[in-house]
């Protein structure tokens, strides 16, 4: 099985991109399916969920049987109620597998996070999550290794093209797909000047309409320029910093509702404001443990009365520490949090916030799309690039290897999305052009 899905180029489908031959491990007791979807507006999982259900339990119980684990879970929000529905109507068929169903908070799809809301258990800063034996993989990773099972590697991705769109949708495209062919596969945008983000709104970044769809990619959301997730991205560290040494209040409002503070990590964003408001001098200690910081955003987003960004302070410190070669302290064992059940976020009051509500409307899947030309990145995994293994001038149907994993490394291969014939190929990207 491990060796299939390095060949079939079976990768997480989303965050970094995590090779999935590479998470599956015999010291799992628990597999859980990955359908909570934290993020607003995203909607990709639980549409693939329901439309090809069968198929995907039928992976997940295939992994659960392969590496010998205990039992499958499948992890997924109370309110996505057609896909519940869906899932209760085939299990029955799966003795290894089981529900559980989760609240609507941010961001309950964060890896450590589920763990923690599915089995209780707590995984300890810096470790992985099969140190508590168990294996996490997002709903579209396993729909891929069903297919991978089948014999067909990952050529296409599903991804919600939302926001400031004339028609939402759930689209799956070739890899390769210039992210422009997805807005106006949406009907175009409806405002002049719009910025595009890649993934969500909360831990998204703002991209090109040139770049292109990879085995990542989830969601493409149109916003106005001047929207406040868009002014929040674009945030000036500089100015930033300045304003935290000026009115950074210390209500300790963004550490009571960091997400890895409730579950017992180290991180105190409050402190490092205060650290960096006396210009970096503080409790070394302080900034060891905002290195378990994960970005999450809620601190910048939704605890912050000043409006200030403590995501972004501590991300500038993450980057200067390991620019110095210093790693994470290790050996830390998480804390109890009292009432950290009451510090939960709701995401409809999160998209509230945000001033995204009004773009939470359905986006229908649809796999009606089609375009003449791809350019597809050998590295669209964490890991190692797959090696060049087409010329320019070849001829390749959809499917055929255009790069190889390197051996010995963590490393996929990567495939052709379209019939074509190579028009551009370095260690970089390989450009196929219908002919």
């Amino acid at each position: 099985m491990k060796e299939l899905l390095r060949e079939m180029g079976v990768v997480g489908a989303g965050g970094a991109g995590f090779p999935s031959y590479a998470k599956l491990s015999p010291d799992a007791k628990t597999v859980i399916l990955n359908c909570a979807e934290c993020e607003p507006l995203l909607k990709v999982h639980r549409q693939v969920l329901e439309e090809y259900t069968y198929e995907i339990l039928s992976a997940l119980s295939t992994i659960v049987e392969m590496i010998g684990a205990e039992r499958g879970i499948i992890a997924v929000k109370t309110h996505y109620k057609s896909t519940v529905r869906a899932i209760n109507a085939e299990i029955s068929e799966f003795p290894l597998l089981s529900v559980h169903t989760l609240d609507s908070v941010y961001p309950a799809g964060d890896e450590i996070i589920l763990i923690k809301e599915v089995t209780g258990k707590v995984v300890a800063p810096g470790a992985l999550p099969i140190t508590e034996g168990v294996v996490v993989c997002n709903v579209e990773s396993v729909y891929n290794i069903y297919r991978a099972i089948n014999g067909k590697p990952v050529t296409h991705k599903f991804v919600t093209v939302a926001g400031e769109v004339k028609r939402p949708v759930t689209l799956r495209v070739p890899i390769g797909t210039r992210v422009s062919q997805l807005i106006s596969a949406a009907g175009g945008a409806t405002v002049e000047n719009a910025e595009i983000i890649s993934g969500g709104p909360m831990m998204g970044r703002i991209i090109s309409d040139s770049e292109v769809v990879t085995k990542t990619t989830n969601a493409i959301i149109v916003l106005p320029s001047e929207h406040p997730v868009v002014l929040n991205k674009r945030l000036n560290y500089k100015i930033n910093l300045r304003r935290t040494m000026s009115v950074c209040c210390q209500c300790r409002s963004c550490t009571e509702l960091c997400s890895r503070h409730v579950i017992g990590y180290p991180v105190e964003p409050h402190a490092v404001m205060r650290i960096f408001s006396n210009g970096g001098k503080g409790d070394v200690k302080v900034l060891e443990g905002a290195m378990f910081c994960s970005s999450c955003g809620l601190c910048e987003t939704y605890s912050c009365p000043q409006g200030l960004s403590p995501r972004a302070v501590i991300a500038q410190m993450k980057a200067d520490a390991r620019a110095a070669g210093k790693k994470p302290p290790a050996g830390i064992k998480p804390f109890g949090v009292k009432d950290a059940d009451l510090k939960k976020v709701s995401v409809e009051r999160l998209s509230a916030r945000l001033g995204l509500t009004r773009y939470d409307v359905p986006a229908p899947i649809s796999d009606a799309f089609t375009t003449k030309s791809v350019k597809i990145p050998l590295c669209q995994h964490i890991g190692v690039p797959a090696i060049l293994a087409v010329s320019e001038g070849d001829t390749v149907k959809a499917g055929d290897v255009i790069g190889t994993a390197k051996d010995g490394a963590l490393s996929v291969n990567i495939h052709a999305s379209i019939d074509g014939r190579v028009t551009t190929a370095n260690e970089k990207f390989v450009r196929i052009a219908k002919q």
